[in-house]
């Protein structure tokens, strides 16, 4: 006796839905034992893989539902076979983009405990997923029975024409690389560049690099111009910089006593001015020396960071002032004394 239309899709779909249902309750259950399981370690490695594989995880439940069912059908032998081939395609796309992002994830958060020449950067996390998934699809094409030769050959061939309509945007990723791998320019770095611009870098892209002023604008420059120009950076060798501040008296003062004033007022500044440092302790010296009207001296203190020298300028500079006025040492005015030459014809 044979069965009717309707017991041929029962089956499959009876088989579909139990084999979703004990996949998804061995979903639940895997992920609360992983989550207790990662609660305890220190390192946050497992709690980035239980959060990359949460949503895919779904779909591979589903995806096994569907081999079983598609497996019980009555469906032609070549049907079967292509429904096969499309559920394992399917499964190596979502396994392959999960452990890009994975690999991504897990790369970045490595690169801050391990010194690797390599930044959270946008470029860094393109490249890696880059690498994750050319291997995903390489693997697709041979679980397709399509031998990838061929295609190698064929993209070893137009490479180079698509080496010369891509030229600019290649030379900007490999400037981009040069750049993180010399680490010359870091994110938040603070830097000068050439045209007068000076912000945080933001982020090092593929192809631009973002550079955030203190207004809060973002200037972007090509990586290969960056590459390519002269670029202060004020936190290489280190953050800390030093700070001259130019002070100049009246001829009448006294230079060892302007001297003591300095280093006493930049000394306590550095105690109470945030920003500032006392070690190595503030100095002064008599330089540049004898001005046009004035004797001319600079104070030399340090600064954690470059953008700590607006306050300890401006407050250096208000007790400065006071205490030449409480001290009686003045500071000159501009002055020109002019000859009047007569004719006595």
């Amino acid at each position: 006796m044979s069965s009717s239309p309707v017991e041929h899709l029962l089956i499959p779909l009876i088989a579909f839905v139990g084999v979703t249902a004990v996949g998804l309750l061995l979903r639940v259950w895997g992920l609360k034992i992983i989550h207790r399981w990662s609660e305890k370690t220190r390192t946050r490695m497992d709690d980035i893989f239980v959060r990359a594989v949460r949503l895919p995880s779904i779909f591979w439940v589903v995806a096994i539902g569907l081999y079983f069912a598609v497996g019980m059908s009555e469906l032609p032998k070549e049907y079967i076979a292509y429904a096969f081939k499309g559920l394992h395609a399917l499964v190596i796309l979502s396994v392959t983009f999960m452990a890009a992002n994975l690999a991504s994830r897990l790369t970045i958060s490595s690169i801050g405990k391990a010194e690797i020449p390599l930044q959270t950067t946008g470029l860094s996390q393109v490249v890696i997923k880059g690498i994750v998934i050319t291997t995903g699809f390489l693997i697709l094409l041979e679980t397709l029975g399509i031998s990838i030769t061929p295609l190698l050959t064929a993209l070893g061939v137009g490479g180079l024409a698509v080496a010369l309509a891509l030229q600019d945007t290649l030379g900007n990723l490999f400037a981009g690389m040069h750049i993180l791998m010399e680490k010359s320019i870091r994110v938040g770095d603070f830097v000068k560049l050439e045209t007068g611009q000076e912000g945080y870098v933001a982020d090092i892209g593929w192809r631009t690099t973002r550079v955030r002023m203190l207004p809060n604008n973002i200037v972007i420059i090509p990586n290969a111009k960056l590459a390519q120009s002269v670029v202060t950076n004020y936190y290489l060798p280190e953050t800390r910089m030093s700070l001259p501040i130019p002070v100049s008296v009246s001829y009448d003062s006294d230079p060892e006593k302007v001297e003591t004033i300095l280093v006493e007022e930049a000394a306590k500044g550095a105690r109470e001015i945030p920003g500032m440092l006392s070690d190595p302790a503030p100095f002064v010296r008599f330089i540049p020396g004898f001005g046009e009207f004035s004797l001319d001296f600079t104070l030399i203190c340090q600064v954690k960071e470059f953008t700590d020298q607006y306050l300890a300028q401006h407050e250096l500079r208000k007790r400065i002032f006071k205490r030449f006025k409480r001290e009686g040492v003045e500071i000159p005015y501009p002055v020109r004394t002019v000859y009047m030459k007569r004719d006595e014809r």
